[in-house]
């Protein structure tokens, strides 16, 4: 990890966690925008700019509502771009985008580890709730937030780690490294697809999907 700034990402990497649900709710968790800021911050915003794009064709599925169990690809995806730090991005993205998609399931897992703390902490004020004590719930929301701050503090931490555990590993070797990058772009245009065409219902909304995705096509073939 020689060289890479690590209070500036475990910060940012803990805000983008935070913002998921808990509080701010601002966009800074998709990875589109978690992925350009740490980038900046290594110095090449460009290259965060494309894990990111890589890792939000996997994400775009992701609803965050309710009690479902979804990934959690904040510090994940900063991870990823401290791992791809300083290498040309067909070496870099396929390893980035990887370490990426499994820590941002490592991420979902640590949700619901933090609704089963929260969960605890509402029984043991339900007494206190029931009796209208409003400062049973305030303690209730501060024990959710503080262990949500934990949660995203302690992913970033592992992911910043294993970044640079991998960093001169053998995920790097050229031929590898390319090989996980077009698997890494073909399995995210497939989930992305795959999410549109669940998203999209109705057979005219399919229809407009479709050629939205012919003009993309022919516009970036004219390029």
């Amino acid at each position: 990890m020689n060289g890479l700034p690590i209070l500036p990402l475990l910060l940012w990497g803990t805000v983008a966690g935070l913002d998921l649900a808990s509080v701010l709710q601002g966009l800074f968790n998709r990875p589109l925008v978690a992925g350009m800021v740490a980038g900046a911050i290594l110095g090449d915003p460009a290259g965060g700019l494309r894990i990111g794009a890589a890792l939000e064709l996997f994400a775009l599925d992701v609803l965050p509502i309710g009690a479902s169990r979804y990934p959690d690809y904040g510090a994940a995806t900063v991870a990823a771009v401290a791992l791809a730090a300083g290498r040309p991005w067909p070496v870099g993205l396929g390893p980035a985008v990887l370490l990426g998609l499994l820590l941002a399931q490592l991420g979902g897992w640590s949700i619901v580890l933090h609704r089963r703390v929260t969960a605890g902490a509402l029984r043991r004020e339900m007494p206190a709730i029931d009796r209208g004590d409003a400062g049973a719930a305030i303690r209730v929301h501060q024990a959710g937030l503080l262990a949500d701050l934990l949660r995203s503090a302690g992913l970033a931490a592992i992911g910043l780690t294993i970044a640079g555990v991998l960093s001169g590993g053998p995920l790097f070797d050229p031929a590898t490294a390319r090989v996980l990058t077009v698997v890494a772009l073909a399995g995210g245009f497939v989930a992305a697809i795959g999410g549109a065409l669940r998203r999209a219902g109705t057979a005219r909304r399919i229809a407009w999907l479709g050629a939205g995705l012919a003009l993309g096509a022919l516009g970036f073939g004219l390029r």
